[in-house]
């Protein structure tokens, strides 16, 4: 019997909604992606790495400013989707290739900018993944990492990573921005700047794009239910079910 493992499960939970992903509202838009394509538009000789790509909407916001980018994930159906996409967008910079956060198939320091959008949460050794990404970024280059982020306190923190697993069970951990500033210090990087945001989610599609199983979704309705009133305050929780998280863009250098 083949033993499980961690990719084996993120393969399982993305390959076959890869297409939901690409017209997801929540992915396709929002303040984060434009600071992503601002900060591109300064640089616009860079190389790009678009780390954890899914449906692509980082590497479609920032490829028309810049030299390359190159879409980066461990599902190779997103990867076709992606592929597919900028075929049709003329977008003849952005190619894809496939692998894990945690060993980037390139040279050191191949890269101007490395940009990564709700993906860390899945990473199984999120450290490693944040080391491969300062070893392929060029000495004095930027990084941009956003994900939903744990409000850091006890009983919040709690509710939100299984009410995140109960969904996905690829899920790892949404990093607070104290694990985050942490994380990125020890990898090498220097902080400039971190932007939280909230991100409003609608239960129905929220559950339907990951194809969540039935039981599962029962569980996650009677949970939100049943929530105590501060995690009902926090996260908005509304009668549908729909409620809204905290989200968090850094900004990070490798020193020169």
């Amino acid at each position: 019997m083949t033993r499980p493992t961690h990719d084996a499960a993120v393969e399982r939970q993305f390959s076959p909604q890869a297409h939901a992903y690409l017209t997801s509202a929540v992915h396709a838009q929002g303040a984060d992606l434009l600071q992503m394509a601002d900060i591109a538009r300064a640089h616009p000789d860079a190389r790009v790495l678009d780390l954890g790509c899914g449906g692509g909407h980082v590497s479609f916001h920032v490829a028309p400013h810049v030299a390359h980018v190159t879409a980066y994930d461990l599902s190779q159906s997103m990867l076709d989707v992606v592929a597919a996409e900028a075929a049709k967008r003329g977008l003849t910079q952005l190619e894809t290739c496939r692998g894990k956060a945690e060993h980037l198939p390139f040279a050191d320091g191949a890269f101007d900018l490395v940009m990564s959008r709700y993906s860390a949460h899945h990473w199984e050794d999120p450290g490693l993944g944040l080391r491969e990404a300062w070893r392929v970024l060029k000495p004095g280059g930027t990084a941009v990492f956003a994900d939903i982020a744990s409000p850091g306190q006890a009983l919040l923190d709690t509710w939100l990573q299984t009410i995140e697993v109960l969904r996905d069970t690829s899920h790892v951990r949404d990093y607070s921005q104290a694990e985050w500033l942490t994380l990125l210090a020890d990898a090498g990087f220097v902080v400039q700047s971190f932007t939280p945001r909230r991100l409003a989610l609608e239960f129905e599609s929220w559950v339907t794009r990951m194809r969540t199983p039935a039981p599962l979704v029962q569980a996650l309705r009677d949970m939100l239910a049943i929530a105590p009133a501060p995690v009902r305050q926090h996260f908005d929780i509304q009668p549908d079910g729909s409620f809204a998280s905290d989200s968090l863009t850094l900004v990070a250098v490798k020193p020169a």
